[in-house]
């Protein structure tokens, strides 16, 4: 299912997001949710080092799997 949304972008960026998809021959919102793809992986590996970082620096722990089994009743 697609969901259409109303986006503002920098007029620099407008022009460029024309260009690209004038040349690939694909529609601008193709072009639009192929980059958000690639961005939203980026920010899965940043969530996952700040992640990382909270678990070596005590901010976060690990809880074992079999505790939250047990505490949910499963």
């Amino acid at each position: 299912m697609q969901i259409r949304h109303n986006i503002t972008l920098d007029e620099d960026i407008s022009r460029e997001l024309e260009t690209i998809a004038g040349e690939l021959g694909e529609k601008k919102s193709s072009v639009i949710e192929k980059a958000l793809a690639v961005y939203f992986d980026f920010l899965d590996l940043k969530l996952v080092q700040k992640r990382m970082k909270d678990l070596k620096e005590g901010r976060d722990t690990i809880v074992d799997a079999r505790k939250v089994w047990k505490e949910l009743g499963i």
